[in-house]
């Protein structure tokens, strides 16, 4: 059977997973580990995102493993594609269902032995609400006030409050440069909030090690731009792998729920990579910047463009640091900046820790992406505008289990200083 057949059939047979995985839950669904070869496999591979398989990480390069969710319906149709095309290929999970359902006992179980006051340092030791992530930033800017500024920048679809912090030196000197960073675009990716905390821990609780960093830099952070739907990916085991925003939309006489923000981002906005279907989780929404959260982003952006000199954003997973362009393969005139910059930190974690990390512009590392909030950024005015996908790790790969949260947002840790260090040294 040619690939074209394949994808033919693939169209027929498959149904929206987003929407069988609200409806019926996980049980049953499989996780595969698939390796492509060539440039036609890879191809393949990124053809099948588009229609309707769910990727948790993605790669066009040969050699480099994706992963991807298949339910039970799709099944039969996933196996032919694999013998058809000789795919190499490894199941890693068999029943993601009960993955899920034993991540959520453990999480209650340690919510209810350690509850959170919202004072004190956080602990690496779980993953924190919205609730608890707001009321640690503000308890920092009650506890270092001549360092530690929180501003309300906006609302989400469902009015959580979006807050900014922005952490100085305080010696008082207005007109600084920034590096603005963010985490949590997409729901169901945990450890972004957490790695972003813990950047917070060490710039503030951890000042007196990393003050080189503040000398001639404010960094403003927001922790959490996806607060409806990360509270949604933690409120059930039937929303853990929800991806978007939680703004509804009618689409064929059916409520499908949210937008990608990764994908609502207004440069080359709906082009390749994203969709035009409200129940894809690929959706690019109705027009640009149609959801609150990334009007929020937009706005600040502009807001820093002036002092903005890099643009930071944290996702997972796949060890990957990536630089713009996401909407075509051409490069950036200043990309060898983008380079130095994206090289230093994947080089900094491979001394420490021996983690591999992939760098280079996104289209050509991974796949075309359009309207995403890097390239947003570098339109914006940042002259370093970095994604960075955090390593994988677990049964489901978008959460290392809680015993290894600290060794994943340390090496995350390494990484990002590492950055911010060649940052200083160029600008």
């Amino acid at each position: 059977m040619t690939m074209t057949n394949l994808l033919g059939l693939l169209v027929l047979l498959l149904g929206g997973l987003a929407l069988v995985a609200a409806d019926q839950g996980y049980e049953g669904y499989r996780i595969y580990e698939v390796t492509p070869q060539n440039a036609v496999q890879g191809k393949l591979l990124h053809q099948l995102s588009l229609e309707g398989f769910d990727f948790l990480s993605e790669s066009r390069l040969p050699g480099r493993p994706s992963r991807v969710i298949v339910s039970p319906a799709q099944l039969e149709t996933f196996e032919t594609v694999l013998r058809g095309q000789k795919l190499a290929h490894t199941l890693v999970n068999d029943n993601l269902g009960a993955s899920i359902a034993k991540e959520f006992a453990l999480r209650q179980l340690q919510r209810r032995l350690s509850p959170i006051t919202g004072k004190g340092r956080l602990s690496t030791e779980r993953y924190y609400t919205h609730e608890e992530i707001i009321n640690y930033i503000d308890d920092l800017a009650d506890r270092f006030p001549r360092r530690v500024f929180v501003k309300t920048v906006g609302w989400s679809f469902e009015r959580r409050v979006l807050k900014t912090i922005t952490i100085t030196n305080g010696d008082g000197r207005s007109g600084k440069k920034v590096i603005f960073m963010d985490g949590g675009f997409h729901a169901r990716e945990w450890i972004s909030p957490a790695a972003v905390l813990y950047v917070i821990d060490q710039l503030v609780e951890q000042f007196e090690q990393n003050a080189d960093l503040l000398e001639d830099y404010d960094w403003v952070i927001l922790p959490l731009v996806n607060a409806d739907g990360y509270e949604h990916s933690q409120s059930s085991t039937l929303s853990r792998m929800w991806r978007k925003t939680r703004q509804p939309y009618t689409y064929a006489g059916q409520t499908c729920y949210g937008a990608d923000p990764n994908r609502n981002f207004g440069f080359h906005w709906n082009e390749e990579g994203a969709s035009s279907n409200p129940c894809a989780d690929t959706y690019a929404g109705p027009t640009p910047f149609s959801e609150p959260e990334t009007i929020v982003v937009r706005d600040l952006m502009h807001s820093l463009a002036d002092r903005g000199v890099m643009y930071l954003t944290i996702h997972s997973y796949g060890n990957y640091i990536l630089y713009p362009w996401g909407w075509t393969s051409d490069l950036p005139d200043t990309w060898e900046d983008l380079d130095a910059v994206a090289r230093t930190g994947a080089e900094a974690i491979k001394a420490v820790t021996g983690t591999v990390y992939t760098y280079g512009s996104s289209t050509n590392v991974l796949y075309i992406a359009a309207g995403a909030s890097d390239d947003y950024g570098f339109y914006a005015g940042f002259n370093i505008s970095i994604t960075m996908e955090l390593t994988g790790a677990g049964s489901i790969g978008f959460n290392p289990p809680v015993t290894r949260i600290d060794e994943f947002v340390t090496e995350t840790w390494i990484g990002i200083r590492a950055m911010a260090e060649k940052l200083i040294e160029i600008y």
